[in-house]
C-alpha cells in the first residue's frame, strides 16, 4: 500500500513511540524525513537518528528523548497536508506556545525551524508544529 503522506506517517510513529515509552522507532528513509529529523535534533526534541537497512530498503532509526520520564515532544502535528498545502512568508510564520514550540518549514534554503527561517528572512511550506 502506498503512503499518501510519508512525513505524517513518520510524525505519527514518533508520537506513538513516545506514548509507549520506546527508546527508538524505525521509519522508512527519505531526504525530506532526514531533514525534518535534523531540525528536531538541532532543537533538542530527539536524541538523534541513524540510517539502517530495513530488509532491502533504507530506514531511519529515531532515538527518542525523555526528560524526567516525560517525552520531550508533548505535541507534534502535521500542518500542511497533501489535500491542503499551507504556505507562509517569513513575517507571517506562526508562533507556537508563545515561542516555546517550533514550526518546521520547508524553504528554498532547506528545511528550517521557524526561528531559523525568520533569521534568514525566508518563508515556505509549513510542514509541522512541535512543542
Amino acid at each position: 500500500m502506498a503512503l499518501t503522506d510519508p512525513l505524517g506517517d513518520m510524525l505519527t510513529r514518533i508520537r506513538n513511540g513516545q506514548q509507549a515509552k520506546k527508546d527508538s522507532v524505525v521509519s522508512p528513509a527519505s531526504k525530506l524525513r532526514a531533514r525534518v529529523l535534523d531540525v528536531l535534533q538541532r532543537e533538542g526534541y530527539i536524541r538523534g537518528y541513524s540510517e539502517e537497512l530495513l530488509g532491502k530498503h533504507p530506514g531511519l532509526r529515531i532515538e527518542l528523548k525523555y526528560f524526567e520520564g516525560q517525552p520531550a515532544i508533548k505535541h507534534v502535528a502535521r500542518v500542511s497536508k497533501p489535500g491542503r498545502r499551507v504556505y507562509s512568508g517569513s513575517k507571517e510564520l506562526p508562533v507556537i506556545r508563545n515561542g516555546l514550540g517550533i514550526t518546521i518549514v520547508s524553504t528554498p534554503r532547506g528545511v528550517l525551524s521557524d526561528a531559523e527561517a525568520r533569521e534568514q528572512n525566508v518563508g515556505g511550506e509549513v510542514l509541522a508544529e512541535v512543542f
